[in-house]
């Protein structure tokens, strides 16, 4: 089945927010990762949105389709991407809708828990990169500034493979052959996503690892708090600041398809488990 598809421009303040809506039901906010961008989660949404979700997608703050007035304040950025969703679900008359967040995502989604609570439902948070929750977080934080001061030497190719490399990122984190693009929608997503990924080195390689949770506004919204991790990446860094904030809460990881990306490499499969997980948290 062919759901209904329909974009948008959304004016906040310092900035736009391309958006995609997709299907219909109760609502559901995809965070897209560090890469900004709302195109590699489409598998995913669609998938959802078949399931009976309304899902949006959109391209966060400052990447893509999303333009960000200039100066800006860098230190805001996590504030101002969790507000941006209260912003989305508030302008598409969504009230209540759950949040899913990947890495950099999963920092905005636990960020919209702490910050606009009365407007989501469950929040689905898989992989934060939060250094801090981490007992080395020092070591972790000069990683990232030093993996900054590498892009500044190198470029953002040499300093994305330091980091996969230093996260075991070693799997390939390309979706599956089914739903890969036609050639030149291809080309324009990569060429989005090579620009995105100097924004990601510039202004949020150092910033969103140190950020610090809210245990207390945490812990005040546990029954809609779903931390996740993947299967096939236990063994690795990703996993692991999640894990040490499952434990600063009492809580536990809630396990998914594939690995740090698994809603990118394993797509359909992700959407099914999140589907029973939110239909859980019901």
């Amino acid at each position: 089945m062919r759901v209904r598809e329909r974009t948008g421009l959304l004016d906040v303040p310092g900035a736009q927010l391309y958006h995609e809506v997709r299907g219909e039901g109760p609502g559901l906010v995809i965070v897209p990762t560090g890469n900004g961008d709302a195109t590699p989660m489409r598998p995913l949404a669609t998938s959802l949105a078949d399931q009976g979700f309304t899902v949006v997608t959109y391209d966060r703050r400052g990447f893509s389709r999303s333009p960000i007035d200039l100066p800006f304040d860098v230190d805001r950025r996590p504030d101002d991407d969790a507000d941006d969703i209260g912003r989305l679900i508030e302008h598409l008359d969504l009230a209540g809708a759950h949040v899913f967040g990947g890495s950099s995502g999963a920092i905005v989604a636990l960020g919209a828990l702490e910050r606009v609570p009365e407007q989501v439902g469950t929040v689905v948070a898989h992989e934060p990169p939060l250094a801090t929750a981490l007992p080395d977080a020092e070591e972790w934080l000069a990683f990232y500034t030093d993996l900054y001061d590498r892009y500044r030497r190198e470029g953002a190719a040499a300093a994305q493979r330091h980091f996969r490399a230093t996260m075991g990122m070693t799997a390939s984190t390309r979706p599956p052959p089914e739903v890969e693009l036609p050639g030149p929608q291809l080309a324009e997503l990569l060429d989005r996503l090579r620009r995105n990924q100097d924004f990601w080195f510039e202004y949020e390689i150092r910033t969103y690892p140190s950020v610090v949770c809210d245990l207390r506004l945490l812990r005040a919204n546990a029954s809609r708090l779903v931390l996740a991790g993947g299967t096939d990446s236990r063994s690795t860094w990703p996993y692991r600041p999640g894990l040490a904030l499952a434990e600063q809460l009492d809580a536990s990881i809630t396990h998914f398809p594939g690995g740090h990306v698994g809603y990118v490499t394993h797509p359909f499969a992700f959407a099914d488990r999140l589907a029973e997980v939110l239909a859980g948290a019901r």
